[in-house]
């Protein structure tokens, strides 16, 4: 029987694409002091396209050196720092594949270790809970963005954007997801905002509904993807609060606005359990591209898009586990397993 996975995939949006593999954004922290790509980075991405990954999304890339959240991330704030992905690019393209950047704001989830010794910022002074794994201190304190500030992250987006287009990237993801700066807005547990961008629904989505809308205006619909995890696994499973309520909100609004390109995300957790559950949520409100997954086997992948769920699905850690990854699921071949080791090297 003929794989709806492994088949080409003409799709409205993004073009002819070689399958419905999406290679997902994962952070390896592997760029160099001027946090530029480095040859290993490159090659680690292009592999994965020989082998036949239709679609790749970068790891975060941090806007401005005030959104940092972790060492050696990769930015884009710079014209070296977005021209160090053109061989990247244009290496992907050449095995036929398209290549997205994410674009990453790490809000509170950060430390002025990361961040030059500025205080980093969120939608209200509350800290993060745990221990950074990467200098193994207590999250920061952050403050809470004034209204004139919000105003000045839409600009970091929007530059880091025209740095991304300029380099030769087919789209931009934004970061909305994973408890980072626009979630932060999102989750009534932390925005304990009194103004326009905290308390109700509406007004906790207004700070991504506004980014959005900015970024689809100066760049086009066919450009730019929005990634949200509205179910993670987080000592259990969590969601945010009022999920309903909020999605009816976030989805509808998305649509009239002009957003297509939409990814649900669960990070690691278990697909069925989180992510599975949001996508069943959203599908009968949003006719338009959407992309999720989480180490499903390809008989499950191929079952939500049968289903008329996904669109296209995405792997992390069977990826970065099996550079080869698409090839074993053509032949059969037995997947390696992902192991933590392997995030310690580029391959």
């Amino acid at each position: 029987m003929d794989s709806v996975i492994l088949s080409p995939y003409n799709s409205k949006y993004l073009g002819k694409l070689k399958n419905r593999i999406v290679m997902a954004p994962m952070s390896r922290w592997s760029a160099d002091q001027n946090h530029c790509v480095i040859d290993l980075m490159s090659e680690y991405y292009i592999r994965r396209a020989k082998d036949g990954v239709a679609l790749i999304i970068t790891e975060g890339l941090i806007i401005h050196p005030s959104a940092a959240g972790h060492k050696n991330s990769p930015y884009i704030y710079t014209a070296e720092q977005a021209n160090s992905w053109k061989k990247t690019i244009s290496g992907v393209h050449r095995q036929g594949a398209k290549m997205f950047c994410q674009l990453w704001h790490c809000g509170r989830i950060s430390h002025e270790d990361f961040t030059g010794g500025i205080q980093p910022v969120s939608s209200s002074a509350k800290r993060a809970e745990g221990i950074n794994k990467q200098n193994n201190k207590p999250y920061a304190r952050p403050r809470a963005l004034t209204r004139s500030e919000i105003k000045d992250v839409y600009e970091m987006f929007i530059k880091s954007g025209e740095l991304a287009f300029g380099a030769g990237f087919d789209g931009a993801e934004l970061h909305f997801g994973h408890g980072y700066l626009v979630d932060q807005f999102f989750d009534s547990r932390i925005n304990e905002r009194k103004d326009e961008y905290g308390g109700s629904v509406d007004n906790r989505c207004r700070f991504a509904l506004e980014l959005t809308e900015l970024f689809i205006n100066k760049f086009g619909s066919e450009k730019v993807m929005v990634r949200i995890s509205p179910s993670r696994e987080m000592a259990g499973v969590y969601d945010w609060p009022e999920i309903e309520e909020m999605l009816a909100c976030l989805i509808s609004n998305f649509n009239k606005i002009g957003l297509r390109l939409l990814d649900i995300s669960c990070a690691s957790s278990d697909y069925y359990k989180t992510s599975g559950r949001v996508v069943r949520i959203v599908r009968p409100i949003w006719p338009h591209f959407l992309l999720s997954g989480a180490s499903l086997s390809l008989r499950q992948a191929e079952a939500e898009v049968a289903a008329g769920l996904l669109d296209m699905v995405t792997w992390g850690r069977y990826i970065l586990a099996n550079p080869d990854f698409v090839s074993c699921l053509l032949s059969g071949k037995k997947l390696n397993q992902f192991k933590p080791e392997f995030l310690k090297k580029l391959y």
